[in-house]
């Protein structure tokens, strides 16, 4: 996976690109997974969702961080 983050204070932008552009997230079985990880990392690392954008190879997301969080890392797990 490409991983490309800006760096704002507080705020988590990033693109994820899967392996050679599959297009592993066109059936729902998929963004079940998607969503369970999603929840799963947010009960152990809080954060926001401002907007996240799921397409078949690929997803955007904007996130805002709780308040002294620069670590982008734990965010993500």
């Amino acid at each position: 996976m490409l991983y490309r983050r800006a760096r704002i204070a507080g705020a988590l932008i990033f693109s994820v690109v899967t392996f050679m552009r599959r297009p592993i997230s066109c059936n729902t079985d998929s963004i079940e997974k998607i969503k369970t990880a999603f929840t799963q990392v947010m009960k152990k690392h809080p954060f926001n969702v401002d907007a996240m954008v799921l397409l078949p190879d690929h997803l955007h997301c904007l996130w805002t961080l709780p308040d002294n969080d620069q670590d982008f890392q734990h965010a993500g797990g």
